[in-house]
């Protein structure tokens, strides 16, 4: 159905906060392009000190602080593992469907999504863990040839405690710079919980400044910044996320098929083959298993022969004697 109008406050503890307007998105791109922490290839000046702002441009004298913060989303959020393809996705063929309608088509023909086609600007993932929900979304970002940006829980919490403010503004100013892109946010409601009485200023203030700055992107339809939220616990998110992550895809467990086909591609290059009976028996008796559950179960079997052999014979035994 049509995603729910974006409410126009927040409500935290009773009270009312009118969070304030972004800056248009021109006035960000400048920002952050007449920045000396950044230059057009995405990264870090090492030698100059000033700093780029966020939901309106920031003025500060020395900007020691945000030359570390757009280091870190250089080194450590955007992602430079190698490229997912469509192919290396086993299965999910309906996700996929919706991913290439939403996400992927509309990116490399922008002139056929316009008006009631163009796309949603957040999307979100969601089913039980291990089925696939970060290869989704990476290859989502490498058939898009957009930059991927990994933002886990930890990274906003732990190694910036009070910084994560600056960071969310700068993230989505480093995005808008360097679009088409992704911002993919794993164990969404790690971060993006429902808001409680007893949560505390910096938790709020986070999830405030989250919205604040989602909101500047999608205003601007120019714009090509996407971003999509995976968990397995879709209930616990904030309703004000919620609302703005408009496109909702379950990502379930494998059928039997597609464990037949993730059990085949993790035998690969393995000195022995499954035949194809004992194959179908596997995939049948698997059932509840998900995707990294079967990895594991393949890993564990790899090192039967290494527990057969002894500790002994480990050390004189040659690797292509080893089945």
């Amino acid at each position: 159905g049509a995603a729910a109008p974006v409410p126009k406050k927040v409500v935290t503890n009773n009270q009312v906060n009118r969070p304030e307007r972004p800056a248009s998105t021109s006035s960000r791109k400048s920002a952050l392009q007449s920045s000396p922490t950044f230059n057009r290839g995405g990264q870090a000046s090492s030698h100059q000190k000033n700093s780029v702002g966020g939901s309106k441009p920031v003025q500060r004298a020395g900007g020691k602080d945000d030359d570390k913060l757009v280091e870190m989303i250089n080194t450590t959020i955007v992602d430079r593992s190698p490229s997912v393809r469509w192919d290396d996705v086993a299965g999910l063929d309906k996700a996929k469907q919706a991913l290439m309608e939403m996400v992927i088509l509309p990116t490399k023909r922008r002139d056929l999504f316009t008006g009631l086609r163009r796309p949603a600007k957040g999307l979100l993932l969601f089913g039980p863990p291990g089925n696939g929900k970060t290869m989704l979304a990476k290859a989502v970002a490498s058939e898009s040839e957009a930059t991927f940006f990994n933002v886990s829980a930890s990274s906003l919490t732990s190694k910036w405690v009070g910084e994560a403010e600056k960071l969310v503004r700068t993230l989505f100013m480093v995005a808008v710079e360097r679009q088409p892109s992704v911002i993919f946010m794993d164990e969404i409601d790690s971060v993006m919980s429902t808001r409680l009485a007893s949560e505390n200023d910096a938790s709020r203030r986070l999830k405030s400044e989250f919205l604040i700055q989602f909101d500047g992107v999608t205003s601007n339809p120019d714009d090509l910044v996407i971003v999509i939220g995976a968990t397995n616990k879709p209930q616990e998110l904030d309703d004000a996320v919620l609302r703005r992550l408009v496109k909702r895809i379950y990502v379930p467990l494998p059928d039997p098929n597609v464990r037949r086909l993730l059990l085949k591609n993790q035998l690969k290059g393995q000195a022995f083959k499954l035949s194809n009976h004992d194959l179908e028996r596997l995939a049948v008796e698997t059932e509840g298993y998900s995707g990294s559950d079967l990895r594991a179960l393949c890993e564990e079997a790899a090192m039967m022969p290494i527990r057969e052999l002894g500790p002994q014979n480990i050390l004189t035994i040659k690797a292509n004697q080893l089945r």
